[in-house]
């Protein structure tokens, strides 16, 4: 055991070889380790500053061998922006889930797409407040059940759920937007190039860059993780629909 650990260690930006914190299925451990991947594909190891907020990403810090940095719920944006603003060279991003981007801190977000904040936000979409207690979040599916929607959510009581990606690609500033679902081989991959080319064009200077990745919670679904999983499929990514959709570098 210590020679693997031997071995994990000698890689610069390494998953650190802990035990999970996230529930067994949860896709935030694959969010992580392709982000860990872009970061050292990118070699950007020591240049790389991570803002986490409070929530299942928040559970970052126990992975990312690298420098992090604690915000107050829904405020990741707002730190990041200083971060950035200090340090314009460094790789700046922030984590955040859904309850914590989309609810308290919608104007945190929209606000700092809008100026076109140099750094990338990576928001997790798994429809739930997950950390919490599962409670309804703004991106909890139309029927979808909750511990605060029990007989699942409605349209005349709670509204739409809410489409970032959308919303924020309709902003002028914003350089790269584009939403991945983690439920397929195929779309990790593609979520791996997405995260890569935000990042890439964040270090190029060409703008705020935002990517949503679609993840499941088996727990707070009340799921098996492989049912989680099809449930994706079959609900979350006809409502999510996975595309790009901003890249000013397609357009130019």
């Amino acid at each position: 055991m210590a020679t693997e650990y031997k071995k994990i260690y000698q890689r610069p930006y390494a998953i650190m070889p802990v035990m999970s914190g996230y529930c067994p299925g949860c896709l935030h451990s694959l969010a992580t380790k392709i982000i860990a991947e872009a970061v050292e594909e990118l070699g950007q190891q020591e240049n790389a500053m991570h803002v986490l907020p409070v929530g299942c990403a928040a559970l970052g810090l126990l992975y990312w061998r690298g420098d992090m940095v604690g915000a107050a719920h829904g405020r990741a944006p707002a730190v990041a922006t200083g971060i950035k603003r200090c340090c314009p060279d460094r790789l700046v991003f922030a984590y955040q889930g859904d309850g914590d981007l989309a609810a308290i801190g919608l104007a945190e977000i929209i606000s700092a797409a809008n100026r076109g904040e140099k750094f990338t936000v990576i928001f997790a979409n798994n429809s739930t407040y997950g950390m919490t207690g599962g409670q309804m979040a703004p991106t909890t599916l139309i029927g979808q059940k909750s511990t605060t929607s029990v007989y699942g959510r409605s349209v005349d009581e709670a509204g739409y759920p809410i489409k970032m990606a959308e919303i924020i690609a309709q902003l002028e500033a914003p350089a790269y937007v584009a939403r991945f679902a983690l439920n397929t081989p195929k779309g990790v991959n593609e979520a791996r190039k997405g995260i890569k080319k935000a990042f890439r064009m964040q270090l190029e200077g060409k703008g705020f860059t935002f990517i949503e990745l679609l993840t499941n919670c088996p727990t707070n679904w009340g799921m098996s993780p492989l049912k989680s999983l099809q449930y994706m499929t079959e609900n979350t990514m006809k409502y999510f629909v996975p595309g790009v959709y901003k890249d000013v570098e397609v357009e130019a």
